[in-house]
């Protein structure tokens, strides 16, 4: 079985990172054990006290010696300052990573953990910060050190949606959850039993519409009709995901987990609360677990107040990836709303009003519930017009350079804003990061324009909780799409003024795609569980000065999937040569079945795959699998499995590999094609064919066994536009050349759950668990 040991992994919908087979995959030593002990342990309950003696005695004082670190700069010292004066964000407060006042203490106290030149000065401040400082602020910038620090290169963190479940979990999940108590769950489920559960009755007497009686129909009791449980239970199989078997055929899988209670209960998204308008059909996928950390991890990689140079993020073109990565979430947001029914994002417009509201039904983990926007909701209520107007300036003079073609920085360089090279600056501005073209024009409007729509004024510190505020819970809300639909409007724009792609410009002399075949394209729902045990509510037990980790807490919730597919390529080509095999997906009608032409619908396809290929002279055969892609990864390895393991490995019983098979921000396999149609969905596909021309190769300057290269330069398949050749408007005669091949298929949508509701499962009330996912 392959573990994850990589924060620095792959990002994003280009990166071509595909571990051979035959790679000789390290072995962590005991030091490198004790290290991701500490990282595990240190972040265990992080809300609550801090309760690892070791730790506790570590993080008495706070590491102030300059001697002890690379640099000691105003970032710094302001927080030292604040700390001395008691003006940190106090723990238990609400954390907003787009609150200026917040950022600015959070890159403070980022750089005391950065800088430190050894794991002694490090590991004590950060087990000071777990003892002293807000637990929001702390854990930002613990992932960001991890992530950037080059000594740390294959440590990990717990996945954010393990380390904060509340962001990701509706209120009520939540509520239960910690007061989930297994002494007294037993006697809780007999009192459900009995008064409240028809389905512990005979249903005989009653008409196929049973459940119409039962005037308090929870979740839970659907699951049940599914053979799933309870309420919170206990069940002695294993852990819902959709790689299980290969963790099954893993001897010492079993020795991990055979002395951990695990418990269960089932989630729904928002739905299970209320429908808050016709958004909210949505939910599944804008709440969906994995693309909001998706996003979440990215603005960590690539975080707008890092320096380019210092971080190495300008050699992976960070701004131009940035926009890109935004262009491609709302086209694929596209694409799930037209399997759904809706048509275009609705446009966002300064002083009307937004037509769906969102209540995300969220909790904070110190009780205060998150705040929510009600339908046809008006922003200017909340004044704050100097911050607005602002906001309203950056476009304003975005779009009158881009008109003008030019810009002239405070030093004097003009800058031609009508070559494609200029994409870099137009990304940094967009992103509001600290290498935009002109320092002085930096005035993080990025971080206003969060603050305005949370109703966050410039100077305020205690903050009520709000979706925007933190990259892990934006992609929550509808308002999102829409707002960055005005970045990707100034990206468009931009693409404009260079004009598309001629058909000399696409040629590929010497290669023909003469056919793909493409397997059937099936989604589902099926079930997963994430490790919530972060919420239990239970003390913990050491034996020895050993934690001893024998209870785990889980949440089983329903989410999109696809069956595996494979396409099959014949490609003719001239001569031996390198080509880079593009692979992009994108819609083929419109809500109301009316096609939608290439010209307007470049902009709607999604990059799934892409690799490079040495074609020998003739026809050439190429046999791909989705599960060969090169930016996706299935389910994790949970925080319970992989303490398990690491206490396993530090005993001498196990040899814990240092690979990269679960990248922590690798976008989810399972959300590679949209939800479909029990009919089937008309889309498309584009396959194109690029020479290879790079004077690098792939993982050159990294060992891509278990690093994934940021700041290195040589991540990306080549040095094409990212989205290339879909980066440009579109001329639809260009698009018909030999080397590229459009494709229309269907995507099937599979009810696996209709046998339960509808009697035609001859077990009933027992879940099967025999369904390949």
């Amino acid at each position: 079985m392959k573990l994850t040991l990589v924060l620095l992994a792959l990002v994003g919908c280009v990166a071509a990172f595909s571990v051979p087979t035959s790679t000789k995959v390290k072995i962590a030593d005991q030091e490198f054990l004790q290290k991701q002990k500490f990282f595990f342990e240190i972040v265990y309950r992080v809300e609550d006290p801090l309760l690892f003696e070791e730790w506790i005695k570590l993080g008495q004082k706070l590491v102030v010696d300059k001697s002890l670190y690379t640099t000691f700069d105003f970032y710094m010292e302001k927080f030292w300052e604040s700390y001395k004066l008691g003006a940190l964000l106090p723990k238990g407060e609400f954390f907003g990573a787009l609150v200026k006042t917040h950022h600015k203490q959070a890159w403070g106290l980022f750089n005391f953990f950065y800088y430190a030149k050894d794991w002694e000065t490090f590991s004590q401040n950060v087990a000071w910060a777990r003892i002293h400082v807000n637990e929001g602020m702390f854990i930002y910038a613990l992932t960001l050190a991890v992530i950037h620090k080059p000594e740390f290169e294959g440590f990990i963190l717990p996945q954010i949606y393990e380390i904060f479940p509340q962001y990701f979990f509706n209120s009520k999940f939540v509520y239960e959850a910690e007061k989930f108590d297994y002494d007294v769950f037993s006697k809780y489920i007999m009192y459900e039993k009995e008064y409240k559960d028809i389905l512990y009755k005979d249903i005989s007497e009653f008409s196929d519409n049973f459940y119409f009686y039962t005037k308090d129909w929870k979740t839970w009791q659907w699951w049940k009709m599914m053979g799933l449980g309870e309420h919170w239970h206990f069940e002695d199989k294993y852990f819902l995901r959709e790689n299980i078997a290969q963790y099954n055929k893993e001897p010492k899988y079993a020795d991990i987990i055979k002395d951990v209670q695990k418990f269960y209960m089932p989630v729904d998204y928002t739905r299970d609360i209320d429908f808050f308008n016709a958004e909210s059909k949505l939910s599944y996928f804008t709440e969906d677990l994995g693309w909001n950390s998706y996003w979440y991890y990215l603005n960590l990689d690539y975080a707008f107040f890092l320096d380019g140079k210092q971080f190495g993020l300008d050699k992976d073109r960070r701004g131009e990836y940035w926009i890109y990565n935004v262009q491609q979430i709302l086209a694929r947001y596209y694409q799930e709303r037209l399997a759904n029914g809706f048509g275009e994002i609705p446009e966002f417009f300064w002083y009307k009003q937004i037509e769906y509201g969102y209540d995300p039904q969220l909790i904070y983990y110190n009780g205060v519930g998150y705040s929510y926007r009600k339908n046809y909701f008006e922003y200017q209520t909340y004044g704050k017009f100097d911050i607005l107007y602002q906001i309203q300036n950056f476009f304003d003079r975005i779009y009158d350079v881009l008109d003008t073609g030019y810009f002239k920085t405070a030093d004097g360089v003009v800058i031609d804003l009508h070559k494609p090279e200029s994409i870099k600056f137009i990304g940094n501005y967009l992103q509001g990061n600290v290498d935009t073209y002109d320092k002085y024009f930096f005035n993080y409007w990025y971080v206003l324009s969060h603050m305005y729509f949370a109703d966050v004024d410039y100077y305020d510190f205690e903050v009520f909780p709000n979706v925007f505020l933190n990259f892990e819970t934006m992609l929550r809300d509808p308002f999102f799409y829409s707002f960055y639909k005005k970045f990707t409007d100034v990206f468009y724009k931009f693409k404009f003024f260079l004009g598309p792609y001629t058909k000399k410009d696409l040629y590929y002399e010497g290669i023909t795609i003469k056919d793909v075949s493409v397997s059937k394209l099936t989604t589902y729902f099926d079930f997963v569980d994430f490790d919530v045990t972060n919420l239990l509510n239970d003390k913990m037990t050491f034996v020895d000065g050993k934690f001893v980790w024998d209870k785990t807490l889980l949440a089983r919730q329903a989410r999109l999937n696809h069956k595996p597919f494979n396409f099959e390529f014949t490609i003719d080509s001239a001569k031996e040569q390198k080509g880079v095999v593009r692979v992009f997906l994108g819609p083929k009608f419109d809500e109301f079945g009316r096609v939608i032409p290439l010209k307007y619908n470049g902009q709607n396809f999604v990059q799934i795959d892409s690799f490079v290929y040495p074609f020998v002279a003739g026809q050439n055969t190429i046999k791909r699998s989705s599960k060969e892609f090169t930016y996706t990864a299935e389910d994790r390895a949970t925080y319970t499995e992989l303490y398990k393991y690491v206490q396993l490995a530090s005993e001498g019983k196990y040899k814990f590999p240092l690979d990269i098979s679960e990248p922590h921000n690798a976008f989810p396999d399972r959300l590679v094609l949209p939800r479909g149609w029990e009919q089937g969905l008309p889309m498309q596909f584009y396959f194109f064919v690029s020479p290879y021309t790079e004077d690098y190769e792939q993982f050159s300057n990294f060992d891509y066994a278990y690093q994934a290269g940021v700041g290195s330069g040589t991540r990306f398949v080549d040095s094409k536009p990212f989205g290339y050749p879909f980066d440009r408007s579109v001329d639809e005669y260009s698009f018909f050349v030999p080397n590229g091949y459009f494709k229309d298929v269907k995507i099937y949508y599979v009810d696996t759950f209709a046998k339960y509701f509808e009697k035609k499962y001859e077990n009933y009330g027992v879940f099967d668990y025999s369904v390949e996912y």
